[in-house]
């Protein structure tokens, strides 16, 4: 792997259920820059948690390839958060602790579990969903890993601890240049945390580079319906007289239009909105 890539893929495809099955990813291609913090967004059944176990080396491409760390540089917690229900909490960051000899941050996992509402003598099938959450991602950051995949991680967190955990997160990976991919539906969770973006729809990648980047190749345009070309228009809608719309730009944009560079939020909705249309 180049030394300046945390994650890696060329023509990567994965398909299930043999001759008759369907493709779940297709000619995916992509290099994560070392350090960023990048959103996996898209449907569902885009293919994210594929591509997130084909990361972690839990299954296996049909086709292509996908470059990642070793398995003791990257933690991946997964959308189910599998963990020993019959360890105690206690117990279950010891064996993080014993299975990461030499690297193993007791701190910053026992940061994670502080303030969940449990000890650390609860069994973890007594934890509630969000609890759990919690256990999960101290493993993963008790790890140190270089690479963390996370696979809708707070979506059993109530908006409290989501805000603090996601700040947690941020801070920790800031601090040690961690490189961090996560899944999520909540897109006002990605915004100002996020500075890289991966968008999947059917299966191939759709978008792909810096948020800065991507906002800034993008116009959003409000006025007078008119001809939008040579523009690629990504998504628009038309009232009354009064035309919104979202575009790629291919040069100068000409025209009555009141011009504003669209949040992620809108971005990634009018992409998501029409998921056939060109890859960037």
């Amino acid at each position: 792997m180049t030394t300046n890539v945390a994650l890696g893929a060329e023509l990567l495809g994965k398909k299930y259920g043999g001759r008759r099955g369907g493709w779940a990813l297709r000619e995916c291609g992509f290099a994560l820059p070392a350090g960023r913090i990048c959103a996996l967004v898209g449907p569902n059944g885009a293919g994210k948690s594929t591509l997130l176990a084909l990361a972690a080396g839990l299954l296996r491409p049909t086709e292509g390839t996908i470059t990642a760390p070793a398995r003791e540089n990257l933690a991946y917690v997964a959308q189910d958060k599998p963990l020993h229900p019959r360890l105690s909490v206690a117990d279950t960051l010891r064996m993080g602790r014993e299975l990461n000899p030499g690297r193993w941050d007791e701190a910053a996992a026992l940061r994670v579990v502080e303030g969940g509402g449990f000890s650390s003598d609860t069994l973890v099938h007594h934890l509630s969903g969000g609890q759990r959450t919690r256990v999960a991602l101290a493993l993963a950051l008790g790890k140190r890993a270089e690479l963390l995949l996370l696979d809708e991680p707070m979506a059993d967190l109530d908006p409290l601890a989501r805000h603090q955990l996601m700040g947690l997160l941020m801070s920790d990976a800031a601090e040690r240049g961690t490189t961090v991919v996560m899944s999520s539906h909540i897109l006002t969770e990605l915004e100002g945390a996020c500075d890289h973006l991966l968008l999947l729809a059917r299966g191939a990648i759709r978008l792909d580079g810096a948020v800065d980047d991507l906002l800034a190749a993008h116009t959003l345009l409000r006025g007078p319906v008119g001809d939008l070309a040579p523009h690629t228009v990504v998504d628009s809608r038309t009232t009354g007289r009064q035309l919104t719309a979202l575009v790629r730009r291919e040069g100068p944009v000409e025209g009555p239009w009141d011009l504003s560079e669209p949040s992620l939020e809108e971005l990634l909705l009018a992409h998501l909105r029409h998921p056939e249309g060109a890859p960037a």
